[in-house]
């Protein structure tokens, strides 16, 4: 049986301890709450922090990458949205050569058609040379690829080709000063219009067949990136749940505790009572 004194309060130091180790454990249990990390910091687990700050680092590379790919997607889609107009304007430029090569119609009709005509082959020009996006123009012969990375680490790329739609080339062969102005040009047109539009349909598939590689990449980068991010959250995050029982729990043995610690430092007081006279 423990003795009385005064001078010393192992009760009181006992039930101190045990109200301080309550207390690191609430302060803990309350910032889990606060920021929803088990491990916000390195003080909370070092080795623990150290694997999520790396897989922090291969998720912000992975972010870059699909940045990255997304910007070479945007490009090739300006890129098939000029296609495709240039397309549309072969067509019409085909249908005006056909009216003009008709021997039928008189020389003001064949004029209004050739007119016609010149703008329309103007208007290919126009496209292409606005077909830029972040710099990169994929059907003015600019540039023979765009490229994008395809690993976090930065050492692998993922092409596609560009396609020049330009007058004069070797997709669309009509030239910038091909008219119609006779029947005999517009006959002869019929053919190099319908080739150029052969030729771009062709450069549209291999245009579509490059965007369609940088959206598989990108979503299997994206799905890698989700993978990693509650691999993360695995480590880190705090249990809602869990850390919401543990409050409530430390909350009452807190107050156990203080109510404890305010007992044992009542213990010396019960010494006067022996000096008491009856």
């Amino acid at each position: 049986m423990s003795g009385f004194s005064v001078n010393t309060n192992n009760g009181a130091a006992v039930a101190l301890q045990y109200l301080s180790q309550t207390q690191g454990q609430l302060d803990a249990t309350q910032s889990a709450i606060n920021s929803g990390l088990k491990v916000a910091d390195a003080k909370d687990d070092g080795a623990i922090y150290a694997i999520a700050q790396n897989q922090r680092g291969a998720v912000a590379g992975y972010q870059s990458v699909i940045n990255s790919l997304n910007n070479g997607s945007s490009a090739i889609d300006v890129a098939l949205s000029a296609g495709q107009s240039i397309s549309d304007l072969l067509i019409q430029l085909k249908t005006k050569a056909l009216a003009a090569a008709d021997p039928s119609i008189d020389t003001a009709s064949r004029q209004a058609l050739n007119a016609n005509f010149t703008a329309l082959r103007d208007q290919i020009t126009t496209i292409v040379k606005n077909a830029v996006f972040n710099n990169f123009n994929l059907v003015d012969g600019s540039t023979n690829q765009v490229q994008a990375l395809a690993s976090a680490d930065g050492t692998r790329r993922i092409t596609a080709q560009a396609q020049n739609m330009s007058l004069s080339g070797s997709i669309v062969t009509i030239t910038s000063t091909s008219t119609i102005s006779t029947q005999a040009k517009a006959s002869a047109l019929i053919n190099t219009i319908q080739s150029s539009l052969t030729n771009v349909n062709s450069a549209l598939a291999k245009l579509s067949s490059g965007s369609a590689k940088f959206s598989i990449q990108a979503s299997f980068t994206q799905k890698l990136s989700d993978t990693l991010t509650a691999g993360i959250g695995n480590l880190v995050d705090a249990n809602m749940a869990q850390e919401s029982a543990s409050l409530q729990s430390l909350q009452v043995k807190q107050q156990l505790g203080v109510q404890a610690l305010s007992i044992a430092n009542q213990a010396p007081q019960t010494i006067l009572s022996l000096f008491q006279s009856g």
